[in-house]
């Protein structure tokens, strides 16, 4: 507490000058752009380039100060309800993008311009545009995802997503105690969605051991499998073979 405590003073930064005419001509396009989502792919791929630079108009001028509400963070739980994820998403092609980028992400859809963002965010003026938009266009979409991946991290990976949950402080210890458990099985070089997988196919397991789905239990035991180091996985399959003969 007493790092944050020091951020407080007695002087707070003025807000952002408000143009409460310009506001709603931001907040206005930002629902139209949303009520008219159910066009075609391509045309709303440039809608939301559009729609990703009012939503950091938003944020910068505090806009959403309009609708009497505390925070950016209400204002896209209220146009976001499901997901507030592709608002950042949509915020951060606007941020990192080179204009000419976000003009031709039309061509090669909005996911793919998240991931042209992550290698802009990276290369900042170095950012070879023109060479990363014509792999977008000519790969499809897990493939794309894939080579900008291992640009990234200078290896091979399998595409990836980030999934948030919401959780009460009454729940994190026995979380934290379970994926430092599952971690302790596994390896301490096992990230923490190793784990959690880990934890899941177990559970799985174990549902499904008795009068359960037979495919949902060999998929759970699969994935066990992959985490055995080699010799175990010799040794497993070996006994296999002598129950089957």
């Amino acid at each position: 507490m007493i790092g944050l405590t020091s951020l407080i003073t007695e002087y707070p930064p003025m807000p952002p000058k408000f143009n409460r005419r310009r506001a709603v001509f931001v907040l206005g396009k930002i629902d139209e752009i949303l009520a008219w989502e159910q066009r075609k792919e391509t045309e709303r791929d440039t809608k939301f380039v559009e729609l990703g630079r009012y939503l950091c108009e938003v944020r910068a001028v505090q806009y959403w100060r309009l609708e009497n509400l505390k925070s950016f963070d209400d204002f896209l739980g209220r146009r976001f309800p499901g997901s507030r994820r592709k608002a950042y998403y949509l915020m951060s092609i606007h941020e990192h993008l080179p204009p000419q980028a976000r003009k031709q992400l039309k061509e090669v859809g909005w996911t793919k311009g998240l991931e042209l963002a992550k290698l802009a965010r990276r290369d900042g003026q170095h950012f070879d545009c023109a060479t990363w938009l014509h792999k977008a266009r000519q790969m499809p979409k897990e493939q794309f995802q894939q080579e900008v991946q291992k640009e990234l991290t200078g290896r091979e990976t399998e595409p990836w997503e980030i999934i948030y949950f919401k959780l009460y402080q009454s729940q994190m210890p026995v979380i934290e105690k379970a994926i430092e458990t599952a971690a302790l099985m596994l390896g301490s070089d096992r990230s923490r969605g190793y784990c959690l997988e880990m934890i899941c196919a177990d559970f799985l397991a174990g549902a499904n051991l008795d009068n359960g789905d037979p495919e949902t239990l060999l998929f759970s035991m699969t994935r066990f499998f992959k985490f055995l180091p080699g010799e175990q996985r010799q040794a497993f399959l070996g006994g296999l073979r002598e129950k089957a003969s």
